[in-house]
């Protein structure tokens, strides 16, 4: 008997030695299906995020929910006051179970209440950028198929910049202010707080399913104007598990600083609600006073994309930068270096980097804490949770197959496109009103014969011990300052200026900085040179400051495919180094108020850190 177990310990061992990750991938499987298998007995009863919101209410009505500024409202305060939001939306008659309202507003807890609010009469949000004008704006109102617009007071002039059209399509706009003297525009703050705080019924919302959405957020994908993903209540599940997988637990404070149009920042709410946890939000991140709301709102877990995490790596050094509650960070985007900058200065706070695209159906996170990886690979995971690296030619942006068809997968160090099969477990819904996009996404006859993947429009990288490490992003996006930009989108604005008659959009590396910085190579119109201060006051007044193009290039003529898509990879490949371009190039100077020229001396200042874009 001693002999079978020496042997059984010795074949454990073996295991052990040759994948000493095994017992940490096991159990992260676990948690997985663990997830997945709670999320199937909740479409079995429709039990929805809204429903544990309300178990929340009951089970301790007088725990603070949301700490913001230097107010403190507890589960039931929410739960009130979401009541009364609803109740504005069923006197006004304007909206029936199933429809959809956009809501334009900044981080405030009133974001949350209309939301929740929404949920309880069996509606949905869309959550529209705060940052977009004009055209963007109306796109992406337009595509979400909403006939109620709710904003935020601040937001007042963009809302009346667009409010002629809005009111053409019989839009009904309402502003979060106790009055309003916009004609046409009605207050939404003053019916909310003569409305009943009572519990709503069930009925109103007894054809909601968790295959129903609970939000739209909207993403750039990889081409084109920015599209509405569609949130269902499971995929809504789905996120709101992700901090659980990456540590948090019921006893944690988490610290939501990111915008909540945005899946990070909605993320942090939705996992609070999970939890039954109190969450601390902030207007907007502020690097100088991060670790001070830390410490005034007892936070243990922080959320993060990459640019927060070097942000506060780049302050000034503070006796007192350990002295925090904070264990755990959850995020994605933090490069290697940074992740063990942030360590060594702020203490072993543990990092929680995942990968997950919005619309996506599939999810990594890196449970090993590995530095600079975005999550694991394992027999355990692709066995339950099937997806792929294949090659991919950036050029012709399509994947490579084989001689029957087939994509082929990459081979370990090599970067290629990351695919997840759809399926009933993992379901893609698509984007709203957008089927041509949608399509798109979708990657016929991947690994056999008739199957259907999701194609991420990210390249990644495994290595020979599996761990996964993001590389780029294909197609016409790119990120910069923590957003997406849709180049498409930017290099119509560019256009719409007179010398300007045909732009090229892209994003380049800068030393330092997360993502790329946008650059625009453009062909002038026929006579006319480049205004470079009319250029920077168009991009000012149309675009939000991350997709503004910090740099141009100006060329006789664009290079384009036989389908006349322009000709993108040599551009980037070059970047903005004046060194090695003989075409004219200009920089975004915020002070001067103009594209002025980049030479070889600002080109230097840009690379070394001293000049910040």
């Amino acid at each position: 008997m001693l002999v079978w177990i020496v042997i059984a310990v010795g074949i454990l061992l073996a295991i052990f030695f040759r994948n000493p990750h095994i017992f940490q991938d096991v159990q992260f499987v676990r948690k997985k299906l663990k997830v997945r298998s709670r999320i199937l007995k909740y479409m079995q009863t429709n039990y929805t995020i809204l429903d544990r919101f309300v178990d929340a209410v009951n089970a301790d009505p007088h725990k603070p929910f949301v700490l913001f500024e230097e107010e403190t409202f507890t589960y039931r305060d929410a739960e009130e006051l979401s009541n009364k939001a609803a109740r504005v939306f069923l006197q006004s008659g304007l909206v029936k179970e199933g429809d959809t309202v956009a809501l334009f507003l900044r981080n405030e807890p009133v974001f949350l209440w209309v939301w929740l609010g929404l949920l309880k009469i069996g509606c949905f949000a869309a959550f529209l950028n705060f940052n977009i004008r004009s055209k963007s704006l109306l796109h992406c109102f337009n595509c979400s198929g909403a006939r109620i617009l709710v904003a935020a007071e601040e937001l007042q002039d963009a809302v009346e910049e667009v409010l002629p059209a809005l009111l053409e399509q019989q839009v009904t706009v309402f502003i979060l202010s106790d009055r309003c003297k916009t004609a046409d525009v009605r207050s939404f703050k003053d019916k909310m707080s003569q409305a009943s705080s009572e519990p709503l019924s069930k009925d109103l919302r007894s054809n909601v399913t968790l295959r129903s959405p609970a939000a739209y957020i909207y993403t750039s994908g990889t081409t084109g104007f920015p599209k509405a993903a569609v949130i269902s209540h499971a995929k809504l599940w789905q996120v709101a598990s992700f901090p659980s997988l990456a540590g948090m637990n019921s006893d944690d404070v988490i610290y939501i600083s990111l915008p909540l149009y945005h899946t990070s920042g909605f993320l942090g709410f939705a996992s609070a609600i999970e939890r039954g946890i109190t969450l601390a939000l902030r207007r907007q991140f502020s690097v100088s006073q991060f670790w001070d709301d830390c410490r005034k709102y007892d936070v243990t877990v922080i959320q993060y994309i990459g640019e927060t995490m070097r942000y506060l790596c780049n302050t000034h050094k503070k006796p007192n930068d350990r002295s925090h509650k904070v264990r755990l960070a959850v995020g994605n985007g933090i490069r290697a270096d940074v992740w063990r900058d942030f360590i060594s200065r702020f203490g072993n706070v543990q990092i929680g980097e995942f990968y997950g695209a919005t619309e996506g159906n599939f999810g990594l996170i890196n449970y090993s804490g590995k530095i600079g990886a975005v999550g694991r690979d394992s027999f355990f995971h692709r066995r339950y949770f099937p997806h792929a690296v294949i090659k991919f030619d950036v050029e012709t942006e399509t994947p490579l197959r084989d001689s029957s068809g087939l994509c082929i997968k990459a081979a370990k160090g090599e970067p290629g496109l990351l695919v997840s099969e759809i399926s009933l477990t993992a379901p893609f819904p698509g984007y709203k009103g957008d089927l041509q996009q949608s399509e798109k996404k979708r990657l016929h006859d991947v690994i056999r014969k008739g199957d259907l993947y999701f194609n991420t429009g990210d390249l990644l990288r495994f290595d020979e011990d599996n761990f996964y490490y993001f590389q780029d992003r294909v197609g016409d996006t790119f990120r910069w300052k923590g957003e997406n930009v849709a180049t498409t989108e930017v290099a119509d604005v560019i256009t719409m200026v007179d010398c300007i008659k045909e732009a090229s959009v892209y994003g380049v590396e800068v030393p330092g900085h997360e993502g790329r910085a946008g650059m625009a190579a453009i062909n002038l119109s026929k006579g006319l040179r480049l205004d470079s201060a009319a250029v920077f006051t168009h991009v000012e007044n149309f675009l939000p400051a991350y997709a503004r193009p910090r740099f141009l290039r100006i060329q006789s003529s664009l290079d384009v495919t036989g389908t006349f898509k322009h000709m993108k990879v040599k551009l980037v490949k070059e970047g903005f180094n004046p060194n090695q371009i003989s075409d004219p190039l200009y920089f975004l100077d915020v002070k001067e108020k103009r594209y002025v020229p980049l030479t070889v001396d600002i080109f230097n200042l840009i690379t070394s850190g001293q000049v910040k874009i």
